[in-house]
């Protein structure tokens, strides 16, 4: 890649960080009462951390997706596609379900979530690991597994919810059904803390990713303990699906979006940069939609809808233009 090359990028990131500052400040400000120091604080309390909330999404599926894509070698297979959100959901349903919404475990919101995130991890990265041994990666069949997959998921929850006793989901259903408009800002720190720490935990592998896609073989060749660092990336991929399903729940098809985009964008290789890209795109498409939702359709529609169905254009298009499986 040339000099050129490279400035344009960083060029281009500069103009999407900037977009995401606009977008982020005209969330805050827009319709806020300054002269009434009360009611802009109020405003402010209301406002700043759904808006964390929204950066920390975008961030984690941003990322997720692009060093997912990686890892299997293509473009058009996202976490979420493959039923990661639905195994989410089961578990926290599960863990309701067998030791009940009075539990210490169930009850404090911090520690729920610690045990979906750990079972989450656990099961996610065993099950995913065997199905891209079996299948190859073989974009057809993974497509397949996890359309079964998220089927499968889904009916076991529903199961598991229309057995429930009706207190038990009530309570289960004001922390599995977050949204936008219903954002769980009590693991908005905790959350921050641990994609701070697989970033961090992940820094070498994350460091390797250019290397991981030129192949298995030649990864190998180059000293890269392969399947050590797939497993690494594939868990830290399923624990930030995690975080983002547990704060605004599952949105199907924004990794999707925003993981090509960037890559129709910058058309680069280096993975710091497509991950940026990535996250930039996901925190303008998550603020700006929200923005747009909450001041113009005054909530008649939630911003996901407009990703869902824009994402299945768009997932269709990719499919219906891809030169080569």
């Amino acid at each position: 890649m040339n000099l050129s090359a490279i400035r344009s990028n960083r060029r281009k990131l500069l103009l999407l960080t900037l977009l995401v500052l606009l977008c982020a400040v005209s969330y805050l400000l827009i319709e806020v009462n300054f002269g009434n120091t009360r009611l802009l604080w109020y405003a402010m309390k209301l406002r700043t951390p759904k808006l964390l909330a929204m950066l920390l999404t975008a961030f984690a599926i941003g990322g997720a997706s692009i060093v997912f894509q990686s890892v299997i070698n293509n473009t058009i297979v996202t976490p979420c596609l493959l039923g990661m959100n639905s195994l989410y959901t089961l578990i926290h349903t599960a863990v309701v379900f067998f030791l009940g919404s009075g539990s210490l475990m169930a009850a404090n919101t911090n520690l729920s979530f610690a045990v979906d995130v750990v079972l989450m991890g656990l099961t996610a990265t065993v099950v995913y690991s065997w199905i891209f041994k079996k299948t190859r990666h073989n974009v057809l069949y993974v497509l397949l597994v996890g359309t079964v997959l998220t089927s499968f998921f889904g009916s076991i929850q529903t199961t598991l919810t229309r057995v429930m006793d009706p207190n038990e989901y009530d309570t289960l259903l004001t922390s599995l059904v977050a949204s936008f408009s219903n954002i769980n800002s009590e693991i908005l720190l905790f959350s921050t803390l641990l994609l701070a720490g697989i970033t961090f935990a992940l820094r070498k592998e994350l460091a390797l990713l250019d290397v991981l896609t030129l192949g298995k073989d030649k990864a190998i060749n180059l000293g890269v303990d392969y399947d050590r660092c797939v497993r690494r990336l594939l868990l830290g991929v399923t624990l930030c699906i995690a975080v983002a399903t547990a704060m605004v729940g599952p949105i199907s098809f924004l990794g999707l979006i925003i993981a090509n985009l960037s890559r129709q964008l910058l058309r680069t290789y280096r993975h710091s940069q497509l991950i940026l890209g990535s996250a930039l795109f996901g925190m303008g498409v998550l603020v700006g939609g929200q923005l747009i939702v909450e001041h113009i359709y005054t909530y008649a529609v939630p911003v996901s809808v407009f990703i869902t169905v824009g994402g299945g254009l768009y997932f269709l298009y990719l499919l219906l233009t891809r030169k080569k499986v």
